[in-house]
């Protein structure tokens, strides 16, 4: 049965409307997100699941050496669905644009997950996040910063184009090398003609007799 909106003063996108039980969404609500915004900190025991609608969030964590890692960045979508079941969060988060986000108590999630239909759903969204980590796994295995950063482009891209929904640092961060070394190797296939690099987008060039 549709779920009436009528009653909610939140716009719950249409993907959340066909996920979750009824009575979740009741105790959905809107949060608009600032950039630079922390949403959570790690060591902070989880209480709200994100679901970024627009902007973007990351989650990141910070190294011995002091160095910054991004272990998830979100433009729409879940964001740190491993908390559901944790303890304490693992990491910070925080909104790299500003945007717009659903929250939904983690306790609600908790008692409808009883429920077979909503389980086999969630069970169906976390197989394709697993999918999706794979890929940012292999990536991350990749040697060297030319081969990510194609890799990159292939897998997230849409026909050969990666449009950035942040900047070129929050890029390098994502595939895991300092900024300067990723200028560097686009500046290098900019000039092999393997790249195209514009304001907010990287494009991969059409070979010649393609």
């Amino acid at each position: 049965m549709a779920y009436d909106l009528d009653h909610m003063s939140q716009n719950i996108p249409q993907t959340l409307l066909n996920l979750l039980p009824s009575k979740v969404l009741d105790l959905c609500k809107q949060r608009v997100l600032s950039k630079g915004e922390m949403l959570f900190k790690q060591g902070a025991k989880p209480e709200t699941l994100f679901y970024i609608v627009s902007g973007e969030a990351v989650l990141s964590r910070i190294s011995s050496h002091g160095e910054s890692t991004i272990l998830q960045r979100r433009k729409t979508g879940f964001l740190s669905e491993a908390s559901l079941l944790s303890e304490k969060y693992h990491c910070d988060a925080f909104a790299t644009q500003s945007g717009l986000a659903i929250t939904i108590p983690i306790q609600t999630i908790h008692n409808a997950l009883k429920e077979s239909d909503f389980a086999i759903k969630w069970v169906a969204l976390l197989s394709r996040e697993i999918m999706r980590l794979r890929t940012q796994s292999e990536r991350l295995g990749l040697k060297d910063i030319k081969s990510k950063l194609l890799h990159l482009i292939e897998t997230e891209g849409t026909q050969g184009t990666l449009t950035l929904q942040s900047d070129f640092k929050s890029l390098a961060s994502e595939i895991g090398v300092t900024h300067e070394a990723l200028y560097r190797t686009i500046s290098a296939l900019e000039k092999d003609g393997t790249l195209i690099k514009t304001l907010n987008s990287l494009q991969l060039a059409q070979k010649k007799g393609c």
